[in-house]
C-alpha cells in the first residue's frame, strides 16, 4: 500500500520587544538564571498582568504580511496545566478569538509553488525552563524565559513531506527577520518547531491519527524527526499495530523521536478567558497604521532583484532568503555598480563556502561588502583574473589587508603585456608539437575543447597571472598560423 504523509506545523517565535508580554522585566538571552523574573512572572499573589502593546503590534505585522485575517477584537485565556517551571499553574494564551487567522504563504520547492494555509498566529507568554545538567538527581528551574512574548504561528495540514515542512519553516523565519519582530535566533530558542506528523492511505481523504514532536530548534532536526515519524507510523500500521496520539521528543543523537506524554486534547487544558486581560480591540486605523510599517518583503525584493539586476530567479531567491544576505549583496552592488551577477556568483559560490566552513553569518563575514565589491572590480577592470581573485579572497578572509594592498604585497597583478603573454604561448607551442599536430588535425568543431590544454599549460608558466582572454586569442592566432610552432 501506498502511504500518504499529513504534516502541520506549529512555530514559536520569541518576539524582539524590551519587556516581556505582561510584564515590566526585561526580555533578553543569556542573563544569570532567574535574575530576569518579576512578580508577575512568578505569579505571586495579588499581582496583575497588563499587555505589551508592542506585543500587538508585532502581530498585526506579521498577520498583514500573510494576507490573513486581524481580528477587530481578540481575548487572552488561560491554559491550564501544571508543569514545574509555570508557575501561575496556567499559561496566558489565546485560544477561540486569537488576532490573527486564515492566512497563508507560499512555498517553492523543486521548481514547483504551493500555497500552505495558516489556520491562525495567537499571542502567548513562554513558559520558564527547566534544566536536568548539571543537578544530579534534581531539576533546577530558571525563570527568566516566563512571561516571554511569543507568537505561535500554526498552519494547516497541507504539508506532504518532511522537504515542505522545512521550505515552510524556512520561509517564515525569513519573514519574522524582514518584519524584524523576532531575531530567530533557533540556538537561544526564539524559533522552535512542534510537527504534527500523520499517515494514510494515498487517496484517503480523512486525517490519520496524528503525533506531535515538541521543540525542535534546526531545520535539519525538523527534516530528521519528520522523517523519521513517518517511517516509524507506517512500520507500526503495516505490522498490524496503531498509531497513538502522543507528545514525542526529537533525539538528534540517535536520529529518532521517542514518547514524552499522552497528547492532551483542547478540553484538557480547560481554556476560559482570562479576567484580568480585557479583550484586545484593534480598529481599522490602527491596522493601516502598522501596515504603512511594512517593510519590503522578500517576495517583493525578489522580483525587484530580478527587474533590477537582471538576476536570475534561482540566484535572487537564494539572496532574499537570508534578511544579511540581501542587505550585504545590495552594499557591495552600490561599491560596484554593474557588477551583480559577479558579486552575486561570490556571495553564493567562495563566500558561502567560506561562512558555511566557519559557521559565521553573512553580517559577521570577515570579508565586508566593501572588501568583496573591491575584489570583483579588480576583476572586471582587468588587475586580476579569476583564479588569482581566489587566492586574494583567502588573503583577505585572513586578514592580510585590503584588496589592493594583497594584490601589490604578494605581486598578484594580471599579466597584460601582449609581448610576454605571446613568448609564454611560443614555448608552449613549441614545446608540446605532437598536441599541436592533433590540434590542427582535428575538426574545427572540436578543437574548442582541446585549446584549453594549451591554455592550461600557458597559465602554468605565468603563475595564473596572465589574461585568460589574451592567452585564448594568441594561441588561436598561432595555433591557425601553419607557420607557428
Amino acid at each position: 500500500m501506498q502511504w500518504e504523509s499529513v504534516i502541520g506545523l506549529e512555530l514559536h517565535v520569541q518576539l524582539a520587544t524590551q519587556s516581556k508580554i505582561f510584564s515590566g522585566a526585561a526580555n533578553r538571552f543569556g542573563a544569570t538564571a532567574n535574575t530576569l523574573a518579576c512578580a508577575v512572572d512568578l505569579g505571586l499573589p495579588g499581582v496583575l498582568p497588563v499587555a505589551n502593546e508592542e506585543v500587538i503590534r508585532m502581530a498585526v505585522k506579521f498577520g498583514l504580511a500573510i494576507d490573513a485575517s486581524i481580528a477587530k477584537r481578540s481575548v487572552f485565556a488561560r491554559k491550564n496545566y501544571f508543569y514545574p517551571d509555570l508557575p501561575k499553574g496556567y499559561q496566558i494564551s489565546q485560544y477561540e478569538l486569537p488576532v490573527v487567522s486564515a492566512g497563508k504563504i507560499r512555498i517553492q520547492l523543486d521548481g514547483i509553488t504551493r500555497e500552505i494555509g495558516i489556520t491562525r498566529a495567537h499571542l502567548e507568554e513562554d513558559a520558564g525552563k527547566s534544566i536536568h545538567e548539571g543537578f544530579a538527581g534534581f531539576t533546577a528551574i530558571d525563570l527568566n524565559r516566563a512571561g516571554a512574548p511569543l507568537i505561535e504561528i500554526v498552519s494547516e495540514p497541507d504539508l506532504r513531506s518532511a522537504a515542505e515542512a522545512v521550505a515552510l519553516m524556512k520561509k517564515i523565519h525569513s519573514l519574522v527577520r524582514y518584519l524584524d519582530i523576532s531575531d530567530g535566533n533557533m540556538q537561544e530558542g526564539s524559533f522552535r518547531c512542534d510537527a504534527n506528523v500523520s499517515i494514510r492511505p494515498e487517496g484517503e481523504t480523512r486525517l490519520g491519527t496524528r503525533t506531535e514532536t515538541k521543540n525542535i530548534n534546526s531545520f535539519r532536526f525538523v527534516e530528521q524527526a519528520i522523517n523519521f515519524e513517518i517511517s516509524r507510523q507506517v512500520e507500526l500500521v503495516e505490522s498490524g499495530n496503531e498509531v497513538v496520539q502522543e507528545t514525542r521528543l526529537f533525539d538528534p543523537e540517535k536520529n529518532e523521536t521517542r514518547s514524552m506524554r499522552g497528547k492532551e486534547e483542547a478540553n484538557d487544558y480547560r481554556y476560559f478567558p482570562d479576567p484580568d486581560l480585557p479583550p484586545v480591540v484593534i480598529d481599522n486605523d490602527y491596522i493601516e497604521a502598522v501596515r504603512k510599517q511594512l517593510p519590503e518583503l522578500p517576495e517583493q525584493k525578489q522580483q525587484r532583484f530580478i527587474e533590477t539586476y537582471g538576476l536570475s530567479e534561482y540566484d535572487s531567491g537564494y539572496l532574499v532568503a537570508n534578511k544579511d544576505s540581501a542587505d550585504y549583496f545590495e552594499a557591495a552592488v552600490a561599491a560596484a555598480p554593474g557588477q551583480a551577477k559577479p558579486v552575486a556568483n561570490w556571495i553564493m559560490g567562495e563566500l558561502g563556502a567560506a561562512l558555511n566552513r566557519e559557521n559565521i553569518a553573512i553580517n559577521h563575514s570577515k570579508v565586508n561588502a566593501a572588501m568583496l565589491a573591491g575584489l570583483v572590480t579588480r576583476i572586471a577592470d582587468g588587475t586580476i583574473s579569476n583564479k588569482i581573485a581566489k587566492q586574494v579572497f583567502e588573503a583577505l578572509w585572513d586578514g592580510a589587508g585590503g584588496v589592493d594592498d594583497v594584490i601589490e604585497k604578494q605581486g598578484l597583478k594580471q599579466l597584460t603585456d601582449s609581448g610576454a603573454i605571446g613568448r609564454l604561448v611560443d614555448e608552449v607551442i613549441a614545446e608540446n608539437s605532437a598536441q599541436v599536430q592533433q590540434y590542427r588535425s582535428a575538426a574545427p568543431e572540436k578543437r574548442g575543447k582541446m585549446i584549453g590544454y594549451f591554455v592550461g599549460r600557458v597559465m602554468k608558466k605565468s603563475q595564473g597571472k596572465a589574461n585568460p582572454k589574451q592567452v585564448n586569442q594568441l594561441l588561436s592566432e598561432r595555433l591557425e598560423n601553419r607557420g607557428g610552432g
